[in-house]
């Protein structure tokens, strides 16, 4: 049996080419085992909370080995539960559209609220940091308009680049990509850049 966390970040629903390439990915995934489960968050539906003053507050006193306040504990204890569900899963999966170049705010939220010291990252004061969600594989899938995978554009692409440099930061070293690119090219072109992408992301599902 393995638990996959699956992170939608496109809000287009069936629209969306990177869902729609993660759903190839989720299929084969279950057909390698009928013990496989899938838990999904949609970051546009999820009650994300606001890393606003208490839960400030509450993450500094935490650090500094000071207590917090009723409040600011009830409000981190939602970063804390988050964090869990994170850590819980086997194996991760990523849609991720490109927006202005890099990743949807939601998304950024979502990294935001559970990259935090204590709960998946931590640090050493001879060694640096080093993640907390270790031996774990992941896969991001990318959708853009353009083409991004060429020396005169690579310098644009901040979403491949910052999603991998955050999920290596709190401890993975298994990160595999698939690309959809450019999506918005004709047809056929698009066409066959969408099935190449499903080709990859369901071998990847089949071997988690």
């Amino acid at each position: 049996m393995s638990k996959l966390l699956y992170i939608q970040a496109s809000p287009r629903g069936e629209r969306s080419s990177s869902s729609d390439v993660a759903n190839s990915y989720i299929e084969a995934f279950k057909a390698a085992s009928n013990d496989n489960t899938v838990t999904t968050i949609n970051v546009w539906d999820a009650n994300l909370p606001e890393f606003d003053g208490e839960r400030l507050n509450a993450k500094y006193s935490f650090l500094h080995g000071q207590n917090p306040s009723d409040e600011e504990a009830a409000a981190w204890q939602e970063i804390v539960s988050l964090a869990d569900q994170f850590k819980a899963a086997d194996c991760y999966l990523y849609s991720v559209p490109m927006w202005n170049f890099s990743i949807p705010y939601k998304l950024k939220h979502y990294i935001d609220v559970i990259t935090q010291p204590g709960l998946t990252f931590g640090f050493d004061p001879e060694t640096g940091f080093f993640g907390l969600v270790t031996g774990k594989p992941v896969t991001a899938i990318y959708s853009r308009g353009g083409e991004y995978n060429n020396p005169e554009a690579k310098g644009m692409d901040f979403q491949k680049p910052y999603l991998e440099m955050s999920l290596g930061f709190i401890g993975f070293r298994d990160i595999n990509s698939v690309i959809i690119e450019p999506t918005l090219a004709d047809p056929d072109t698009v066409g066959v850049a969408i099935n190449t992408a499903k080709e990859q992301a369901a071998k990847l599902g089949a071997n988690v």
